[in-house]
């Protein structure tokens, strides 16, 4: 027989196990008035947390983190498959300064989902507004970033995995940034990415709004649909190359964009701008007015028209387009 010492060690270390696995909670939950971090690892709905960053460090994958009043939350790295949820309650937001990020997703095999958050850089080199380089997919929605700034920063969403991924953007502004609003591109090998914004303003950027590159993909296709999306007055640093709606490659990757009934308005510089060859842009039901050049495609790149589109007060209109024809 064991001794009686062995096996109450055992049941200890059992114990241990249970209560650390009990610790994670399936959902958290974060406040501005009552929140304390020092209420992890159990951030419920009656201690919750301070910060995004405590709450999803005591979630499990695949759990929520729960915003129970307004405030400011902090800058957050995730790495694991979680959501961030403000389903309004007021402003939930993070201010971003000193070069740093809002939202970092190092996630593989994650999806990630963030609604009705506001991301705002407070100056001295604000840095990015969400930053994802692995997982799965990545879903925002209701959020709004703006004023982020800093030399080679100040990116509202930067979208650049190295592997198969996914981005949906939804009923969401990116505004006043110092670089592009957003940029949705792939790193390395067969790095392939789907991205679908609906109902997504970008404005007053200071480089392209929608910038979809495979300057950087060896092989892979990525593609993005904007659909009852909004370009204007971006390229405000007068950037050559630089435009509203910008499909980028180099002869390896392929990067297309579809525009469905939206709009590239008021950009200093192009309105939609296809560049490189294996660049792709079709216009379908859309408007390209008020650009000081309105759509253009050059160094190999392609610009297909339905014929059902707008380009109208334009300094330049453009040319070069193919035709499509309906169906």
């Amino acid at each position: 027989m064991r001794p009686a010492s062995f096996v109450l060690a055992s049941l200890l270390g059992l114990a241990l196990a249970a209560s650390s696995a009990q610790a994670q909670l399936a959902r958290s939950f974060v406040s501005a008035d009552i929140g304390n971090d020092g209420n992890a690892p159990n951030c419920n709905r009656t201690t919750p947390c301070r910060t995004f960053q405590v709450a999803h460090d005591n979630t499990l994958a695949l759990g929520e983190i729960t915003v129970l009043t307004s405030g400011s939350y902090g800058a957050v790295a995730i790495n694991r498959n979680i959501s961030i949820i403000n389903d309004g309650v007021g402003e939930a937001g993070i201010l971003v300064s000193g070069g740093g990020v809002a939202i970092t997703v190092n996630a593989p095999g994650a999806s990630v989902t963030l609604r009705g958050l506001t991301i705002k850089g407070i100056g001295f080199g604000g840095g990015n507004g969400i930053q994802f380089s692995a997982g799965n997919a990545l879903n925002v929605e209701n959020c709004t970033i703006r004023n982020l700034d800093g030399t080679n920063l100040g990116r509202g969403i930067s979208y650049l995995p190295s592997g198969t991924a996914a981005l949906q953007v939804t009923n969401s502004i990116v505004s006043d940034n110092a670089g592009d609003g957003i940029v949705i591109g792939a790193v390395g090998d067969n790095a392939n990415v789907v991205a679908a914004l609906d109902h997504v303003g970008i404005y007053n950027n200071g480089g392209s709004g929608l910038l979809v590159s495979a300057v950087f993909a060896n092989t892979g296709v990525v593609q993005a649909t904007a659909v009852e999306s909004q370009a204007s007055n971006n390229n405000n640093n007068n950037t050559s190359g630089s435009a509203g709606f910008l499909a980028a490659a180099s002869g390896k990757g392929f990067a297309n964009i579809l525009l469905v009934r939206s709009v590239a308005s008021g950009n200093l510089v192009n309105g939609v701008l296809s560049t490189g060859v294996n660049a792709q842009i079709i216009v379908n039901t859309s408007a390209v007015y008020g650009n000081v050049s309105g759509w253009a495609a050059i160094n190999g790149g392609q610009l297909f028209s339905f014929g059902n589109n707008a380009v109208i007060f334009n300094d330049s209109n453009g040319s070069g387009q193919s035709p499509l024809s309906l169906k």
